[in-house]
């Protein structure tokens, strides 16, 4: 009898969590970044996922100290970080996955808000709004030279002030120049 139930409890568990990345994937500011190939030479792979629930706990911490925080972790769903190190046997590829992932940003209707290409540096910073009420995704891409891809992507219901502030909290220079620009 302990069986069955503890079976029916953990099925429906993942029938919950599946329920909860699928509507997240719904997201119009969700972004699938696809197979990003590591280097078979063993450089850096990173791969960080948080989710609605992290964010909703993390947000009653702030509550009281900072509410201004809370409030934008409240209105985070997904925040996704990916970091490979470029090698011989991947660099080509990851550049052009970066830079059909751009132009697919561009085709949807993301609009660019920065640009940065210098030396063997290129950055590109993508939002999809809804009207200018609220920021639903951010999507980052930087192509660090030789070494590393690093590819964002922030989920959410995000109001443009909280974007200053998340800049400036995290200091990120381009999300606090957005942040100013909205208010001239």
């Amino acid at each position: 009898m302990k069986i069955p139930l503890i079976c029916t409890a953990g099925l429906g568990s993942m029938l919950l969590i599946a329920t909860i990345l699928a509507e997240e994937k719904k997201s119009p500011g969700f972004v699938d970044f696809g197979k990003i190939p590591a280097s078979a030479a063993g450089g850096e792979f990173v791969e960080v996922s948080v989710g609605r629930a992290l964010f909703a706990i993390s947000a009653r911490l702030f509550d009281k100290s900072e509410p201004e925080v809370a409030q934008l972790l409240r209105g985070l769903q997904l925040v996704r970080v990916n970091v490979v190190g470029l090698g011989e046997d991947n660099r080509a590829q990851i550049q052009e996955h970066v830079r059909k992932l751009r132009s697919e940003l561009d085709g949807k209707g993301w609009e660019r808000i920065v640009t940065v290409q210098q030396k063997k540096e290129d950055v590109a910073v993508y939002l999809k709004t809804r009207g200018e009420e609220a920021i639903e995704g951010l999507v980052l891409t930087v192509l660090d030279g030789d070494k590393e891809a690093v590819l964002i992507n922030i989920v959410g219901n995000i109001k443009p002030e909280q974007v200053a502030m998340l800049g400036d909290k995290m200091g990120i220079d381009p999300l606090k120049k957005f942040g100013e620009a909205r208010k001239k």
